[in-house]
């Protein structure tokens, strides 16, 4: 095979990719809701389904690199929720007179969580390596 068709080939692979990436996200996302869809307690199935809706809600704030976000409020116990593209991601969580409240990092991309359990005013400074991606999700 020659260097362009080689090329062509590989470059066919890696659209692909995303694809099936995608193709593997809807089945787990179906396979979650029939798990919840299953549950007998309705207690429990309403709080299987509230944890997908968590999931698949939009992010509050999402960017890449570095970034101050403006105030916000909570009212009630909240789960700060972040992922990250990248190899280095640091947030601090602030509080309204811009004092570090906690120090939280990813090394090496992933996600986690951090339990915000004061109501107050806050804002966030991220630095990333890459893009990233932040949730307030109200807590369980």
């Amino acid at each position: 095979m020659t260097a362009q068709p080689m090329a062509l080939a590989m470059l066919g692979t890696v659209l692909s990719l995303p694809a099936l990436a995608a193709g593997e996200a809807e089945a787990g996302m179906r396979a979650a809701f029939a798990k919840c869809r299953a549950t007998a307690d309705v207690t429990e199935r309403l709080a299987c389904y509230d944890r997908l809706a968590a999931h698949l809600a939009p992010p509050r704030f999402q960017g890449r690199l570095t970034a101050q976000t403006d105030l916000f409020e909570i009212t009630a116990p909240t789960v700060l929720r972040y992922e990250s593209d990248g190899p280095i991601f640091v947030l601090y969580l602030k509080d309204a007179a811009g004092g570090i409240v906690q120090n939280l990092h990813i090394g090496g991309g992933g996600s986690a969580t951090h339990r915000i359990d004061t109501p107050g005013t806050y804002s966030l400074q991220v630095s990333g390596s890459e893009t990233w991606r932040i949730w307030l999700d109200p807590a369980p």
